[in-house]
C-alpha cells in the first residue's frame, strides 16, 4: 500500500500543472491537475518542573527533539462539466503516514449555491477544524476541538453552499450565509460503518457584515457499542464560534459542549490516537485567541483555553492553558511559528493516569512551514 501511494504521487508530479497562488482547498482551472500541499518541520522543548509523569504532547513524549509534523502531497482539478476532484495523502512518519488523507468528487452545477461531495473529507464541524493546519494561527489545536470535533476526516456525503453574490436580510456583500451538511459513517478515515446508522453533522455561518462571522455547529450519531449486548453508542455535539478580522487585528472564539453515552474518544486529533475509554462522558471548554497583523509579516498571537471532562467512571478534571506567540509570514508560501504554552492540569484522583496527577507544564515549539499550491 505505502509503496502504491508513492507511486501515484511520483504520477502526479510528472503531470502539467500550473501553481496559483491559491489556497490548497481550491480547485485547478481547466488547464491542467493543480498539485497543492506543505511541509511543516518542528522543534519541540518540554519543561515539566517536579512533576515526575511525561506526557505526549501534540503526540511527542520526548523532552527535547526536532521532527517532520506533516508532510502533505495531492492534486486538485476540474472534469468537464460540472465536476472538480480533489486528493490529498499524508506523508510523515510522525503521523504513521503514507495514507490517503482527503479524496472526494464535487458536483458543482449549482454552485455556489449548492454543491455536492461525496468521498473522504475533513469534518465541517467548528471554527478552528474547519481551519486548515497548513492556516493555523497556533501550531496545535486547541484541546476541546482535539477531544470533541474528532474524528476529524469521515467518509461519506456533503452538502454545502452559501448565498454567494446574491442579497440576503437586506445585505449586500457575498455568502451571508454559508451552510454544510455531512451524512458519514462515523468511524474516522478510511473506515467502513460499525453500525447501520450514520453520523449527521451540520454548520452554518453567518455574516452580517464582512468583517464578523458567526458560526454554529452540530454532530449527532450513534457508534458500535464496547460490549455487544449493550445498546449502541451515542454521541452529540454541539458549538458556536465568532470570528473578527478588522485593521489588522484578529479575533476569534469558540464554545463546545458535547456528550457521550457508552464509550467515548479521550485524546486524539492531529498527531495521536484516541483511546476508547467505556462509560458515560459530558465534555465541554472554550478557546480565544487575539492577533495583530502588522504590514511587515510579524504577527503576535496570545491565546487561551480551558477544558473540563465529568464522566461516571472519573470526577471532575480540567485544564487550563494559555499560549503566547508569533507568525512571521516571509511570503505567501513561507510561514515561521513560535509558541510557548503553560498548561495546568487539575486530574485528582482520575482513571485514566494515576492518582494525584495535578501539575504544570511549559514547553515551547517552532515551526517552518512551506506550501506549494
Amino acid at each position: 500500500m505505502k509503496n502504491a501511494l508513492l507511486f501515484i504521487a511520483m504520477v502526479f508530479m510528472l503531470l502539467p500543472f500550473q501553481i496559483k497562488a491559491q489556497g490548497c482547498s481550491e480547485s485547478g482551472g481547466e488547464d491542467g491537475v493543480k498539485v497543492i500541499g506543505y511541509v511543516q518541520s518542528e522543534y519541540q522543548y518540554q519543561t515539566l518542573g517536579d512533576s515526575v509523569q511525561v506526557n505526549a504532547i501534540n503526540g511527542l513524549d520526548q523532552p527535547s527533539s526536532f521532527y517532520l509534523r506533516r508532510a502533505r502531497l495531492g492534486v486538485t482539478g476540474e472534469i468537464p462539466y460540472d465536476f472538480s476532484y480533489y486528493f490529498i495523502a499524508e506523508f510523515s512518519p510522525s503521523l504513521g503516514g503514507p495514507y490517503i488523507l482527503d479524496a472526494f468528487v464535487t458536483y458543482k452545477r449549482f454552485a455556489p449555491y449548492l454543491m455536492v461531495s461525496m468521498g473522504q473529507f475533513k469534518s465541517q464541524f467548528g471554527l478552528e477544524l474547519t481551519t486548515a493546519c497548513s492556516g493555523l494561527y497556533t501550531i496545535g489545536r486547541s484541546r476541546v476541538v482535539n477531544e470533541l470535533a474528532s474524528p476529524f476526516r469521515d467518509v461519506g456525503v456533503l452538502l454545502l453552499g452559501g448565498t454567494g453574490d446574491k442579497k440576503f436580510l437586506g445585505l449586500e456583500h457575498e455568502n451571508i450565509v454559508t451552510y454544510r451538511l455531512a451524512i458519514t459513517n462515523g468511524q474516522g478515515m478510511n473506515k467502513y460503518d460499525g453500525n447501520m446508522d450514520k453520523d449527521v453533522t451540520a454548520r452554518v455561518v453567518l455574516q452580517p457584515i464582512e468583517d464578523i462571522k458567526i458560526g454554529g455547529s452540530f454532530r449527532w450519531g450513534k457508534q458500535k457499542p464496547i460490549v455487544s449486548t449493550e445498546p449502541d453508542d451515542l454521541r452529540r455535539r454541539w458549538g458556536f464560534d465568532l470570528s473578527i478580522d478588522k485593521a489588522n487585528f484578529l479575533f476569534q472564539a469558540e464554545y463546545i459542549n458535547g456528550f457521550d453515552r457508552g464509550s467515548s474518544l479521550v485524546g486524539g486529533g492531529c498527531g495521536s490516537a484516541p483511546t476508547i475509554m467505556k462509560g458515560d462522558f459530558h465534555k465541554d471548554g472554550f478557546w480565544t485567541a487575539l492577533m495583530y497583523k502588522f504590514d511587515n509579516g510579524f504577527a503576535p498571537i496570545i491565546k487561551y483555553q480551558y477544558f473540563n471532562l465529568t464522566s461516571d467512571v472519573s470526577p471532575l478534571q480540567t485544564q487550563d492553558e494559555a499560549i503566547i506567540g508569533f507568525n512571521y509570514y516571509f511570503n505567501d508560501w513561507t510561514r515561521f511559528q513560535f509558541n510557548y504554552v503553560m498548561t495546568k492540569d487539575n486530574l485528582t484522583g482520575n482513571t485514566f493516569t494515576s492518582p494525584d496527577n495535578n501539575f504544570n507544564k511549559n514547553y515551547f515549539v517552532v515551526q517552518m512551514q512551506a506550501k506549494f499550491n
